[in-house]
């Protein structure tokens, strides 16, 4: 940029000839480390506010089921403290002499609580709240894509990108949303059920199976919608690799884990220490911060374990020689091994796209989707 010459303007607010500050040494690491998720997340912090707010008003079917939970909803009605308190009035019916003993029994029994009782409007929330299962897949992925590109340093472009990945993946991330959501509410479900009607060395092993089950799904979906979005795949094979990349990416899942816990306890400290002073901020955070952040820890520990397994070896290095972690820009060749790389009119090749077996030593080439006609293109 030629420099102005004369003298100095006064007023630089709105000068748009003036040279900008440049990039920062930092800003180019490139490595997928610690280090480098922090400096990411610095660069990302203000789009992350606005995926937050997409992800919360996109599953907007969940605010039907808050309204049907407040109170405003229900009816209030007093009823007895104890559930034995019906059978212990019919039998102090039958005595024909009371006692001072049982009359005690009786009042304590008997004494009344608060409660309220479903309408007719609370549950037509309820079935309105149901919806949720029909945007819960699609905001996943549409929000994925957007992470995924803040990982890999991509323009973003928060509206375009978000729709752009809805219109290509909906066939698949619709039917997968509705069992996600199933999944994500049976697991809690089953724990509450081992903990509270098991016991003894039986109960033990049940907990520690289901937990392990719940923890390897919770890894598993890092790499589902990523893969979704990223990838040709069958939902079949997504899922088979989710659950093999959940074992080989154990360390960056646990540090990940790790670093959603934290967010979660901060959320639980602001909402219940400081003897409640800072409640509201506790209501606050969820809808500007807890989500995205949460998925963008998830989407920088999975996708450079996909992209070591499963675009590394299948991409020249002269197309990777940045390092920055992202795919070959739209209209570039993509090198494919000798033996595959039999029609050059098309830089992708039609083959198998699921990871190897473990232990096997065939190398499938993935079917990369090419990215034509993304808005969050140069």
């Amino acid at each position: 940029m030629e420099k102005h010459s004369g003298k100095k303007r006064k007023f630089k607010l709105f000068d748009t000839q003036r040279e900008g500050k440049g990039v920062s040494k930092d800003d180019v690491y490139t490595k997928p480390d610690l280090k480098g998720f922090f400096i990411k997340y610095k660069q990302s912090f203000g789009r992350l506010l606005s995926v937050n707010l997409l992800m919360v008003l996109g599953n907007f079917p969940l605010l039907f089921a808050l309204l049907a939970l407040a109170p405003f909803s229900r009816i209030p009605y007093t009823t007895p403290a104890y559930e034995s308190f019906p059978l212990l009035r019919g039998l102090l019916l039958q005595q024909t002499e009371i006692s001072a003993s049982t009359l005690a029994t009786f009042g304590m029994e008997g004494l009344q609580v608060e409660a309220n009782a479903m309408t007719t409007g609370t549950y037509v929330l309820f079935g309105l709240s149901l919806l949720v299962l029909f945007t819960f897949g699609l905001v996943n992925a549409g929000s994925t894509y957007i992470l995924r590109n803040m990982v890999r340093g991509d323009p973003v472009f928060i509206l375009s990108d978000f729709f752009y990945a809805v219109r290509r993946n909906w066939k698949q991330a619709l039917p997968f949303g509705i069992i996600d959501l199933i999944i994500l509410l049976w697991i809690p479900f089953d724990i509450y059920y081992v903990l509270s009607s098991m016991d003894g060395f039986f109960g033990t092993i049940m907990f520690g199976a289901v937990l392990a089950i719940g923890l390897i799904y919770f890894w598993m979906r890092f790499y589902i919608y990523l893969q979704m979005v990223t990838f040709d795949l069958s939902l079949k094979k997504l899922l088979k690799n989710s659950l093999i990349f959940a074992l080989l990416g154990f360390k960056r899942n646990l540090m990940a884990t790790l670093g959603i816990l934290t967010l979660l306890l901060i959320v639980f400290l602001l909402a219940f220490g400081f003897q409640g002073i800072l409640f509201s901020t506790a209501i606050l955070l969820p809808l500007v911060l807890l989500f995205s952040n949460g998925a963008f820890m998830s989407t920088y520990a999975a996708y450079y374990k996909i992209k070591e397994i499963m675009i590394d070896p299948y991409v020249s290095p002269e197309d990777t020689a940045d390092t920055d972690g992202s795919l070959p820009e739209d209209g570039e060749n993509t090198a494919l091994p000798p033996e595959n790389n039999t029609d050059n009119s098309s830089p992708i090749e039609e083959t198998p796209s699921a990871l190897p077996s473990m232990g096997s030593s065939s190398d499938l080439q993935p079917d990369i989707q090419p990215d034509a006609g993304d808005p969050s293109s140069p």
